[in-house]
């Protein structure tokens, strides 16, 4: 079940750069419990329970505060029911025009299929000094 994992999780970051929230969304246990990073601008109402909730808080934000914002996979990493994607998260702030180039990695958990937990973790002073000029 685990290649199925990261295949899946490799799939949904494909689908998420291509703008198919849709599908992502759909990858989602109805009580998935999402946590952006400590320090990061949308942990400000962590966690996020289910999906709606992820695409209010996280990706309508995203969406809207940015310019280009866009999530470039480097790894994914194979541990069963845990699956942990290291990248840099790239765009510009649109308030103050400030472009980042952030290391992350993003651990999730499955469960049936599904995605049923998310941890971000990042460069969370980078994006800070582009969200405050």
């Amino acid at each position: 079940m685990s290649q199925q994992n990261a295949d899946l999780m490799k799939s949904l970051y494909e689908a998420f750069g291509k703008g198919d929230v849709p599908t992502v969304l759909g990858a989602m246990d109805p009580a998935i419990v999402w946590n952006e990073a400590e320090g990061f601008p949308y942990a400000d109402k962590n966690p996020y329970v289910g999906p709606q909730a992820v695409l209010e808080g996280v990706f309508m934000r995203l969406g809207g505060e940015w310019d280009g914002f866009a999530v470039a996979l480097e790894e994914v990493h194979d541990a069963g029911d845990v699956v942990v994607a290291t990248g840099r998260y790239g765009g510009a702030y649109k308030k103050t025009g400030k472009k980042i180039h952030a290391q992350f990695a993003h651990v999730w958990k499955l469960r049936g299929g599904k995605v049923v937990s998310f941890q971000q973790y990042t460069d969370t002073l980078q994006v800070s000094k582009a969200v405050s000029g």
